[in-house]
């Protein structure tokens, strides 16, 4: 019976290995054949019809039968940039899609987004943002961001990556779509908080925090298309930067797609870094660089740099240049190929009545929107609220509710947003929830841009008749997004003088957070007893806010930006190295240095208790592995969701490291009095150091391992791994 057993093995084996072998085969043989077809269509084509194709979403060539590649962004839902189409689904921001911890759903996300690309005929996405929020929340860009750890920014990027292009036999088919990763790279790192300012740092610096969710894009997702930075890296604007492009992006970690320009910003090579003297000489540097397709958005001739205005003369006075013409369209080509474009029957597309949503995607939209709203505060238990217990509620402030607009799209979504077919506000939610039950008594206060507070009496009169009081403030696309940079980092406006006023009614007050960055709440985190972060939750964001409030979800998101106490202490985040131990002891004098909400935070209406944290091997060699677990306990009374997060620190290295650095991370459901085991692995991909010849490798030593509920030492339980040589 053995031998039957182990005969049986081995034809698993041999036949899985013949299978994967084939799979190779094909897949090795289908590229071959595209780079075929490439090759003898690139010899066929004009000079100016080579050029015509570096362009984003370059017209259809009919006498070649090339295809449209249209494009579209996809940060949270599908946005076709020029048009706004109210059949689309608008998911959460991607800060509160990262606030889930569950990359699986933005996986699901990004699929269902394909979709609706496809049944909008497009085909390439500018999504997603890969960049590692550095702290300093003063960048508008913050919430496009999965936030400041560089491990947890790469899971969420793969996911959704492998969603938007599809996995295995599936990518790139009818229902997938060409994700772009952006913006390569460090690009919130610069020094005054301001969008495409210039960033100067360490190759340890790059490489330890910003590199990382790009290697994942390319080497785990085998992300299709790259976008540069605005910036200037180092001195070196990214659209001309050879050692990024080139020597990292491409002969480092393999990538093989094409890298599309960020809007205008190879003629900015002349206009901005005043680098290049013209836009010819701009265009040679960006095409030299390894940048295959210019974008400007309205195709504005006065913008374009990859035009035959720009290019042809030059490059039929100087042949050696169009080799890089030729590069850049085979690479745009293969992509084309790869999609099944030149395969498929173009269609027309009527946009105002295709549908490209549907309930399922709205549905799925409120799941996301609920799992990410993280709870920062609940003295008291004041929340859920017992709506039998209530007879009237007033909503306040001025993000409690927003009209559908006349033209672009809702604020309150964040930026990158289209227009779903409607949004429900935390206004429209809550009447929802409670029907007649409770009378909702409805002020604004005071607009979120604006320092009138003509409105406030009423918001004071609604205060004062009601039981309970919901104030939503915050910021909105006019306060924040990209663009929208702030020298501080305070509700604007009046809304700070809001809540005082409807604190002082003496009601109980629930703040709900409806904002794109970390703010500087002290006055709310100090006076308000209970306060929800919900960030821009999508077109489903105010059922998921009144089914929080009411108790039907209870809230499990957690933090993946710190918050500020001030835009002095910025920047702030949980990746810190050792502080100066002499004079000062790296404290500030007259404030407290800890973030005002840490990374990983976020309560729930139920207790977690962890027991201690246990490795199956305490000792393993520098090659080894082995795993951590820990047993996680509801110790309330109704069923919860925890995120358990592992954080590595090597004890004593050969360099300066983080004090420590997130390896891991599993969200879970539990119900009262339920225990569950969780275990992480431990090995090199979570051991490793950039060593000082910036190899990474795996140095002997002991390893603080902490295990708990977030990055604070208060909430992290330890245990110490040996590895030897």
């Amino acid at each position: 019976m053995k031998k039957i057993f182990l005969a049986a093995a081995l034809f698993f084996m041999l036949f899985s290995a013949i299978a994967q072998s084939g799979k190779e085969s094909l897949n090795s043989k289908s590229e071959l054949e595209i780079e075929k077809k490439v090759s003898a269509l690139l010899n066929k084509m004009t000079l100016e019809e080579k050029i015509a194709e570096m362009t984003q979403d370059a017209p259809a060539n009919d006498r070649l039968g090339i295809p449209v590649m249209k494009y579209g962004e996809a940060l949270h839902g599908l946005w076709l940039v020029l048009d706004y189409y109210g059949n689309t689904t608008v998911y959460p921001q991607a800060v509160a899609c990262a606030s889930t911890w569950e990359p699986e759903l933005i996986k699901k996300m990004a699929s269902q987004t394909a979709k609706e690309a496809r049944a909008l005929g497009v085909t390439h996405c500018y999504s997603p943002n890969l960049d590692v929020y550095a702290g300093d929340a003063r960048y508008g860009r913050v919430e496009e961001s999965y936030g400041e750890d560089p491990y947890l920014v790469s899971r969420m990027g793969v996911a959704f990556i492998e969603g938007l292009q599809g996995t295995g036999d599936e990518q790139f088919d009818e229902n997938h779509v060409i994700a772009t990763a952006k913006h390569f790279v460090g690009y919130p790192e610069n020094r005054r908080g301001i969008n495409g300012g210039f960033s100067d740092m360490s190759e340890r610096r790059l490489r330890e925090v910003y590199l990382s969710s790009f290697e994942a894009a390319v080497k785990e997702a085998g992300v299709g298309s790259v976008m540069p930075g605005h910036q200037d890296f180092n001195g070196v604007p990214c659209h001309m930067n050879t050692w990024l492009l080139k020597d990292i992006l491409r002969d480092e970690l393999g990538f093989d797609g094409f890298i599309v320009s960020d809007n205008n910003d190879v003629g900015r090579l002349e206009t901005m870094h005043f680098i290049a003297e013209n836009r010819t000489e701009a265009a040679i540097l960006g095409l030299k660089a390894g940048v295959d397709m210019d974008l400007v958005i309205g195709k504005n001739v006065e913008l374009a740099t990859y035009h035959s205005n720009i290019l042809k003369d030059t490059v039929i006075k100087n042949p050696s240049l169009e080799k890089y013409i030729n590069q850049a369209t085979s690479r745009i080509l293969t992509a084309k190929y790869k999609l099944g474009l030149f395969d498929a029957e173009p269609k027309a597309i009527d946009t105002e009545t295709v549908e490209a949503g549907t309930d399922e995607h709205r549905e799925f939209a409120l799941e996301i929107a609920e799992k990410s709203i993280i709870m920062l505060k609940n003295d008291n238990n004041l929340l859920p609220l017992d709506v039998s217990k209530i007879k009237s509620l007033a909503v306040i402030g001025p993000n409690a509710h927003e009209e559908r607009p006349k033209k672009g799209t809702y604020k309150l979504l964040g930026g990158y947003s289209g227009l779903p077919p409607y949004y429900v506000s935390v206004l429209d939610g809550l009447k929802k929830k409670v029907g007649k039950n409770v009378k909702i008594n409805y002020a604004e206060g005071c607009d979120i841009d604006s320092f009138s507070k003509e409105g406030f009496p009423e918001a004071i009169a609604a205060a004062k008749k009601s039981d309970a009081v919901v104030l939503v403030v915050g910021s909105s696309h006019k306060t924040c997004g990209e663009g929208g940079d702030r020298a501080d980092l305070d509700l604007y406006g009046v809304q700070k003088e809001l809540v005082e006023a409807i604190h002082k009614t003496g009601k109980p007050v629930i703040v709900v957070l409806i904002n794109g960055r970390p703010l500087s709440i002290n006055y709310i985190a100090e006076n308000i007893p209970s306060v929800l972060e919900t960030w821009y939750g999508g077109m489903r964001a105010g059922d998921a806010v009144a089914n929080v409030i009411f108790g039907d979800v209870n809230p499990g998101g957690k933090l993946t930006m710190s918050f500020p106490r001030s835009v002095g202490q910025t920047p702030v985040t949980y990746l810190e190295r050792p502080d100066f131990i002499g004079s000062g002891k790296g404290k500030y004098r007259f404030s407290d240095k800890s973030p005002l909400f840490p990374f990983g935070y976020g309560l729930s209406y139920t207790t977690f208790q962890y027991g201690e944290p246990k490795l199956k091997n305490a000792v393993i060699n520098a090659d080894g592995t082995t795993t951590v677990s820990i047993e996680v306990t509801n110790t309330g009374k109704v069923k919860g969701d925890e995120i358990v997060q592992m954080y590595v620190r090597d004890d004593f290295a050969s360099v300066g490291r983080y004090l420590k650095l997130l390896k891991g991370f599993e969200r879970i459901t539990l119900k009262p009095g339920e225990t569950k085991t969780v275990s992480f692995k431990l090995g090199f991909d979570e051991l490793n150091i950039l060593n000082q010849d910036m190899k990474k490798v795996v140095e002997p030593g002991t390893f603080t391992i902490s295990v708990g509920a977030s990055s604070q030492e208060k909430d992290l339980k330890t245990v110490t791994l040996k590895v030897n040589n």
